[in-house]
């Protein structure tokens, strides 16, 4: 078992940042791929960012490509999401997932763990 717990939401007006992390705790983090999702209000949970286990291999979004940037600090079992130029489209609720590959996917059903998800809000 893993267990997630995101912090960092809150309210910021457009062109603002946030940082959301998520600390991990259970088996060996460092043997899990981490991605971050969103889900807003009447649309599907969907894929932000993801990173391979040691934290070599990024991937976004075309969304948030150039604004967001997702990183790792292993020695803290912990994964981060830097949202920068934020917009109020990026307005949801933000997840942390584990995926039990070296490379995650960006479909939410190949995540084994997730957290309790953070309110990102964005206001014009």
């Amino acid at each position: 078992q893993v267990q997630l717990v995101e912090s960092g939401g809150g309210l910021v007006q457009a062109g603002g940042s946030l940082r959301l992390s998520c600390a991990a705790s259970g088996r060996t983090f460092t043997r899990y791929a981490m991605g971050w999702f969103r889900q807003a209000p009447g649309k599907e949970r969907e894929f932000v960012a993801g990173i391979t286990w040691s934290g070599d291999n990024t991937y976004y979004a075309d969304s948030v490509k150039g604004r967001f940037t997702i990183s790792r600090d292993n020695a803290k079992n912990t994964v981060y999401l830097q949202m920068n130029s934020l917009k109020p489209e990026d307005t949801a609720v933000y997840y942390c997932a584990a995926d039990q590959r070296y490379r995650g996917s960006y479909y939410p059903r190949d995540y084994s763990y997730w957290g309790q998800g953070t309110q990102v809000t964005v206001s014009s």
